[in-house]
């Protein structure tokens, strides 16, 4: 594990101010950067500041650039802290930035709740709703492998599945496990995965539908396009599994070109969810007040922490647009707590990603959320409710892993 520790070494005021903050690294089943400040008071805060694949680049922004400007700041200031690191720095947003940010802002969240003696949600506006609506991740290597696995989720009481099966002429896909458990980055180098567009959309409508035929539709269905089709692909492709009645198809193009959604919204009406990659309100602005999208899936830990995420809420309750926040394992114990807090407080909360982290993450980030009967609800216990295990954190260290790189079969690179 990788620790770099600051701290304030006089006396600023009688008032509680940062007086340490700790960036912490370890792999307990995959990389994580924790940002841990400390208050004159003894009261610690938790952030989670991970960027899968990219780990290293918000480590060094935090240790080099962020945490000296924390300490003898007052922790109860979160809004004016916010707004001194995104406007002081003039270099705004971007993935590496946005997720620094995060990292304070939770932090500050769980130091709020400790000092008031209370759960975030409360602190947030109280309960919008009693728990928190998730869907999990069924995949298979062929259409019967996927179908059991939907069987399972269902057997375990998730309300909502996401389903991803292997295209049989690429021996693969985005999403499906190859082993106990879903892990996308490996060591080493990127590994370099064959992608055919022409082969999905000929496979995964049908065993979409075999889903349904098999489980009908007790359930919600979900799928993730993650970027692959074009426009007009992704409008073929949602026009052709309308019957299935999809919670959504999500990221079914890259978002950069965003005027590209309205032709999409044009010629179906499966409902689109776009946004874990994007990381402002001003990344998503056009998408949510032309209702291009009807999910927005920007996460606490990418999107500027619970202040600036509670912003891009607020601004999609008006058009209608509904959240769905990120939730993979690829964001610590930490962002989940935080999510969850956020999901019950939010009137236009509508699904929260859920994948159970592996026992080797759970005892380095201790507490967190429950999940029964399809849903997740948060810790009752002052703030956040996730503590961190140095000791255990110490059995993990860093590994350096990379995230896939897609190549059709004519050897071009395409998007992941």
């Amino acid at each position: 594990m990788l620790v770099y520790k600051y701290w304030n070494t006089g006396k600023v005021s009688d008032l509680s101010t940062i007086e340490r903050a700790e960036v912490l690294v370890a792999s307990p089943g995959r990389n994580f950067v924790t940002l841990r400040l400390t208050t004159s008071d003894g009261v610690t805060g938790l952030g989670d500041a991970t960027l899968n694949g990219r780990e290293l680049a918000v480590a060094s922004y935090l240790r080099d650039h962020v945490v000296p400007l924390l300490i003898g700041r007052d922790p109860a200031r979160i809004e004016d802290t916010w707004q001194y690191l995104y406007r002081g720095a003039y270099w705004r947003r971007g993935p590496v930035t946005m997720t620094a940010i995060a990292a304070v802002d939770t932090a500050l969240w769980d130091i709020k709740g400790k000092v008031a003696g209370l759960p975030v949600y409360q602190l947030l506006g109280g309960r919008s709703r009693d728990g928190v609506l998730v869907y999990s991740h069924a995949s298979g290597t062929d259409v019967p492998s996927l179908l059991d696995d939907v069987a399972r989720f269902r057997d375990e009481g998730y309300r909502a599945i996401r389903a991803q099966a292997a295209v049989p002429e690429i021996g693969g896909s985005y999403g499906v496990r190859r082993g106990a458990v879903y892990e996308p980055a490996a060591t080493s180098l990127p590994d370099e995965q064959p992608w055919s567009t022409e082969a999905y959309l000929d496979f995964a409508p049908a065993y979409l539908e075999a889903v349904r035929e098999t489980h009908g539709f007790g359930f919600h269905l979900l799928h993730d396009v993650h970027h692959r089709l074009t426009p007009i692909e992704a409008a073929r492709f949602g026009k052709r599994v309308e019957d299935c009645r999809l919670f959504w198809m999500e990221d079914p193009t890259p978002a950069e070109n965003q005027e590209a959604f309205r032709l999409i919204r044009q010629h179906t009406t499966t409902p689109v969810a776009v946004g874990e990659n994007l990381s402002s309100i001003w990344d998503v602005q056009h998408l949510i007040t032309e209702q291009l999208i009807d999910y927005v899936r920007t996460t606490v830990v990418h999107a500027g922490g619970i202040t600036h995420l509670r912003r891009i809420f607020d601004l999609a309750a008006l058009y209608q647009v509904r959240t769905g926040s990120h939730g993979a394992t690829d964001l610590s114990p930490i962002t989940l707590a935080a999510a969850v807090h956020l999901d019950l407080a939010v009137p236009n909360f509508g699904i929260q990603e859920y994948m159970p982290h592996v026992p080797e993450t759970m005892e380095v980030f201790r507490g967190g959320v429950s999940f029964a009967d399809g849903m997740l609800h948060p810790s009752e216990e002052p703030g956040l409710g996730v503590d961190y295990d140095d000791d255990a954190a110490a059995r993990f260290p860093y590994e350096p892993r990379y995230l896939p790189v897609a190549r059709r079969l004519d050897g071009s690179v395409h998007d992941w």
